[in-house]
Order: C-alpha cells, then sequence, then structure tokens
C-alpha cells in the first residue's frame, strides 16, 4: 500500500496537477490505514476515511492553473445545491457533477463523497477516494482537475459570445492558464525512438507503449481516458479497458480483425470504434492505408468542439449524443457520440 500511495503522489505531481511544494496527502487501507505523508489535516482525512466504505482517499490543492480556476468556479459557477456541473463527455460519464463545500470537516465532506467521487473543498483543494485502490482516488481527483478546466474555459467563451460581463478575475485566470500551458509545451523536447510502419508484433507493442508515454509526459493528454491500436496484418492490437496510457506495458491485447477470437473482451470500449476506422480505411479505394490510431482528451481539442455558436439549436444539452449540424475545426470534422457502442456511441459514427 505504501509503495502505491507514493506512486500516485508522484505521479500528480510529474504531471502538473499538484505542486512538489504542497505534496497531496494520501492515505491507503491496509492492516492500518497508511499515509505518504503527515500533516495537520490528517485528523480529517481519518475520520473520512474511517466513515465510508472505501479503500482509499486523497487530499490536496491542485497546481495552478487548476487552482485558481477550481476556487473561481466554486465561488461563481456552484448552483444554489453547490454542485458544478460541466458539461464535456467524461465529466457526464463518470463525475456527473461535483459537489463542493465550505466546510473542511468530517460530516460535510462523508455525505457528499456518499453520492459523488471527489468533492471540492473551497479555498482548500479537492477529495477523492477509490474504494478498491488508491488508483481511483488518482483518477477522480485528476478527472476534476480536466472538468473545470474545460468548464472555465468554454464559459468564457460563451460570455464573450453574448456580450456578458467578465470578471477581471477572469480574464487573468485564463491569461495565466494560456502562459502556463505554452511554457510547458514549448519546452518539450522529445522524440519517439520506434518509427513506423512495423512489420514484427514486439516492436509495434513497444511503439504503442512508448507513444502512450511520451502522449502523457507531454501532457497532450491525462494517462487516463484515452486509448491506442496498431493494425498488423489481420490483428489489431489495442490497449485494454481502463488501462493507463502511459503505463501500457501487459496491457495490449491482440483481436483478429475476423472475429475468430473472443480475447477483444477485455480490449478498449473503443474497440470497435477503432476496428471500424481501420475497415473504412482498407475499403475506400484510395490508396490510403491507417495502421495506428491514438485516441485521447487534449483539453483545448475537448474545449474547442464545445465552442457551438447556434445558441437556438433544438439539440443543445444533447449534443454530445446527437447532432444535427456538420461542425468543423478548420478541416478537421467534430462528431458526437457517447463513450462505447452504445445506439449513441462514437462508432457509428
Amino acid at each position: 500500500m505504501e509503495r502505491l500511495i507514493n506512486k500516485y503522489a508522484d505521479k500528480l505531481i510529474a504531471q502538473g496537477i499538484c505542486e512538489q511544494s504542497a505534496p497531496p496527502i494520501i492515505g491507503g487501507l491496509d492492516a492500518e490505514i497508511v499515509w505518504n505523508r503527515q500533516g495537520e489535516e490528517i485528523p480529517v482525512l481519518t475520520g473520512i476515511i474511517n466513515g465510508l466504505p472505501i479503500n482509499s482517499l486523497l487530499f490536496a490543492e491542485p497546481a495552478e492553473p487548476y487552482r485558481s480556476i477550481i476556487n473561481f468556479l466554486a465561488h461563481y459557477s456552484s448552483d444554489d445545491q453547490g454542485i458544478i456541473r460541466p458539461e464535456d463527455t467524461e465529466t457526464r460519464t463518470f463525475l456527473h457533477d461535483i459537489p463542493v463545500t465550505g466546510e473542511f470537516k468530517v460530516l460535510p465532506v462523508i455525505e457528499n463523497l456518499k453520492r459523488r467521487k471527489a468533492v471540492i473543498i473551497k479555498n482548500r483543494g479537492i477529495i477523492s477516494f477509490g474504494i478498491v485502490s488508491p488508483e481511483q482516488a488518482f483518477i477522480n481527483y485528476s478527472s476534476v482537475c480536466f472538468s473545470c478546466f474545460i468548464k472555465f474555459f468554454v464559459d468564457f467563451y460563451f460570455k464573450h459570445l453574448n456580450n456578458m460581463p467578465l470578471l477581471k478575475q477572469e480574464e487573468i485566470i485564463l491569461l495565466q492558464a494560456l502562459d502556463i500551458y505554452g511554457k510547458f509545451i514549448n519546452n518539450i523536447n522529445c522524440s519517439p525512438w520506434f518509427a513506423g510502419p512495423f512489420t514484427e508484433t514486439e516492436t509495434a507493442i513497444s511503439a504503442m507503449i512508448e507513444a502512450g508515454k511520451m502522449t502523457v509526459d507531454s501532457r497532450m493528454v491525462d494517462s487516463f481516458f484515452g486509448n491506442i491500436s496498431y493494425k498488423l496484418d489481420n490483428t489489431i492490437f489495442i490497449s485494454q479497458t481502463g488501462s493507463s496510457l502511459d503505463e501500457l506495458a501487459g496491457y495490449i491485447d491482440p483481436c483478429p480483425s475476423d472475429n475468430r477470437a473472443t480475447i477483444a473482451i477485455t480490449a478498449s470500449s473503443e474497440y470497435k470504434a477503432h476496428k471500424g476506422i481501420y475497415e473504412l480505411c482498407s475499403g475506400s479505394g484510395s490508396g490510403s492505408c491507417c495502421r495506428a490510431i491514438l485516441h485521447g482528451h487534449p483539453k483545448f481539442a475537448v474545449i474547442l468542439s464545445m465552442m457551438c455558436d447556434k445558441m437556438d439549436c433544438k439539440g443543445k444539452g444533447s449534443c454530445h449524443l446527437r447532432c444535427s449540424e456538420n461542425r468543423y475545426i478548420a478541416d478537421i470534422p467534430i462528431i458526437p457520440g457517447e463513450v462505447g457502442t452504445g445506439p449513441t456511441g462514437i462508432s457509428i459514427y
């Protein structure tokens, strides 16, 4: 347990979600509760973990720009029930909404965590939990940061579009977020060791593992909520459902494209979409051949996908499921579709 909680504390710092100067506090239940570090918050956190049927608990104040964004939303964008309601698909699917409380106390936090996976403490930070392992607490915490980042930018855009008054604080936070992101991107210095196309299984899998890690290390995406595949002859190699993009070794499934094996049952929930893309490309007659697919949730790609100027659209509020418009960013199409293969799954588009 000690190794696990230290691993996810380090990942939060490495991914720029928390600061080294204010490291997260993570506790895991083994024979007794083990904490990665001490802090004045431990008595409250101990009461919370003892009051819920959970395995682990994470508390931290996020790094900038997440800290300012989350504090702003907690103050200005929570409804009369104290809830922030982002509209991106990731939040709708995994978090649903984000509760906010002004009290860093055992009972108020427990009441919020009984209905949701994380809670924002005004001007203090975020508390999230895991039922099975600290990994879940890490996912839930980083998802709150992602969701709030998206919501802040999308809200800013719609206020600007509709000539609504903007607070000076909003403009300062937005420029700070762009500056931090820009500085990090400009300092990225990495290139892949492997270069395709590949003809051997071992090399193709090694390249997938490398690409997944580089995608996370560059902060293009978070480690979760993404998948990668490579088509080699008649087999689609694809990351498993629930796997982390930066830890794919041992979590890549070989799936024969003719369905002669059932191993795809553990493959990514987007396997059908990947398979459909490969089939479309091979049957297009254009001579082009798609060999690899990398699916992730880059923050600004998600933000751009949600910027729609058609304010009177009858489908507003459900455009993540279906959309009557053909929308583009430059020449890149924006398509609707929810996670997986349901009746409005992305695979049908």
